[in-house]
């Protein structure tokens, strides 16, 4: 079985990561920090806003049973792509809409579907589409953390409804 990854950043990662662990063909996820400027960041670094890195999500799928554009439209229904820098109450760069692309297929992908679901939002979809950078994968107690601990603040699912 041949793999891809893809990488979201949509707010706090314990929510993001429950959602997509939700659906069929994602094989595994993973929390952690990209786009940042500091080697091996700390979850402390990070919510400092002085690393540039922002929380995400990295999923590792099956192209055979889920596909890129599919992994897009559950990005666009557990979160709000129009907010900037800020999720509900998370507010902070670290925070931002931004889609990781891990080649230039999924940046194309992602452009045009973003395009294609603006009309369905009343403000502008700012959702960043960039190229991969290095992924620090973050704290254990991080990993499934809503799976782990259940889901205590349930912000992304009451906010967005999903």
């Amino acid at each position: 079985m041949t793999t891809e990854k893809a990488t979201f950043g949509a707010g706090c990662f314990w929510q993001v990561e429950e959602n997509f662990r939700q659906i069929d063909g994602v094989i595994d996820t993973k929390v952690g920090y990209e786009g940042g400027h500091v080697d091996n960041p700390t979850y402390e670094q990070v919510c400092s806003g002085t690393t540039g890195h922002v929380e995400v999500c990295q999923v590792e799928f099956d192209p055979e049973r889920v596909s890129f554009e599919e992994l897009i439209a559950k990005y666009f229904a557990i979160h709000d792509p129009t907010q900037l820098n800020r999720q509900g109450p998370d507010v902070g760069f670290q925070y931002r809409s931004v889609l990781f692309t891990h080649s230039d297929e999924q940046a194309r992908v992602a452009d045009r579907v973003i395009a294609e679901a603006q009309p369905r939002f009343k403000s502008p979809i700012v959702t960043a589409v960039e190229p991969a950078s290095t992924f620090w994968i973050a704290e254990e107690y991080h990993q499934c953390y809503v799976a782990k601990q259940g889901d205590r603040r349930g912000l992304i699912s009451s906010l967005f409804g999903s």
